[in-house]
């Protein structure tokens, strides 16, 4: 075991030698450092910002693996950093400056969003901080405009897809980022919205096939398909893609997206944006399933999961919703 970890690490060391030996030659033979061919080679987006990243991060010098983490304010001077330590001339190769600013205000602006996205999360929501109920209640109007909230502690909380009589208890998982995430799509989004809701209440009949009548009793079939739902709580199932979206960004896997949509640094309305796009896919997505009821949603949620990966995986893959919240996004 010890021999093979020693293998291991000295076959680490001698590939790191041998792709900094690479790009000496290279630079040598086009007389362009690493950054220059990245920028040159590589059309603006994802695949351009995500080698830039990976190029700083790699790199043997401290300042450029600490230029991925600077203040956006301080970005301007650490091009200038990069530039006199790469030994650029600015004047002769201007568009440098340009492109590499463009990757460091998108790499620095994610770093940022997660730290935005995350203190929303770790914020419980406060029942006696009126911001939090006007929110709250702000929900209720968006979605159900033409039926009035009888009490702010009311059974109705049920009718868009909370769980009990007082809402609060379950945004514990994902605090003040689940109410943000559903009030942003039941507002800017609001007749996708009211129909994900009107969908998810409606019973749904179909025929029982041969491989289900031998699963289930006909007595216990005709109950089932008579009160089986498209159906699931509308609110918990937002709060649960919140979840998805929040582990998409910390993993690194929305990169790709807000790379290619963002042309600067991608910001909490791009986070919300892109959990608008995940609500109306999933719900697509669960009619497709057609799962037999709620008991299937982890599976159903953990397939989807893997599709939008997937997805993902593409460096030019931009997820884009033609939702009227995202327009004046997309087309940035």
């Amino acid at each position: 075991m010890i021999t093979g970890m020693f293998v291991q690490v000295c076959l680490y060391f001698y590939c790191k030698c041998l792709w900094r030996c690479l790009k000496f030659v290279v630079r040598k033979l086009t007389g362009q450092c690493e950054l220059q061919r990245i920028c040159y080679n590589t059309k603006p987006g994802a695949a351009r910002t995500m080698k830039i990243e990976a190029s700083l991060k790699g790199s043997k010098s401290k300042r450029l693996q600490t230029s991925v983490s600077v203040h956006p304010d301080a970005i301007e001077k650490t091009i200038d950093d990069i530039m006199e330590l790469k030994r650029i001339n600015p004047d002769i190769n201007p568009q440098l400056g340009v492109s590499l600013q463009a990757c460091l205000l998108q790499i620095v602006g994610y770093r940022n969003l997660i730290a935005e996205v995350e203190k929303l999360r770790r914020e419980p929501y406060d029942s006696e901080n009126p911001q939090h109920e006007e929110m709250l209640l702000k929900l209720w109007k968006c979605l159900k405009p033409n039926s009035p909230l009888k009490a702010r502690i009311s059974k109705q909380w049920c009718e868009i897809g909370f769980q009990g009589d007082d809402p609060k208890t379950d945004f514990r998982g994902m605090g003040l980022l689940g109410l943000y995430n559903l009030v942003y799509f039941a507002e800017w989004d609001t007749e996708i919205a009211q129909q994900v809701l009107s969908d998810s209440l409606q019973p749904k009949y179909r025929e029982v096939t041969k491989k289900e009548l031998s699963q289930f009793s006909k007595a216990e079939w005709e109950k089932k398909k008579f009160d089986k739902a498209i159906g699931y709580s509308f609110a918990i199932v937002g709060i649960n893609i919140t979840d998805l979206a929040y582990n998409l960004l910390v993993s690194g896997a929305l990169k790709t997206h807000f790379y290619n949509v963002a042309p600067e640094a991608p910001t909490l309305t791009h986070f919300q944006q892109t959990f608008c796009y995940l609500m109306h896919e999933f719900h697509k997505f669960w009619i497709e399933e057609d799962p037999l009821d709620i008991m299937e949603f982890n599976r159903v949620r953990e397939k989807f999961h893997k599709r939008i990966l997937k997805q993902l995986q593409n460096p030019e893959m931009a997820l884009c919703p033609h939702f009227a919240a995202s327009e004046s996004l997309i087309n940035m």
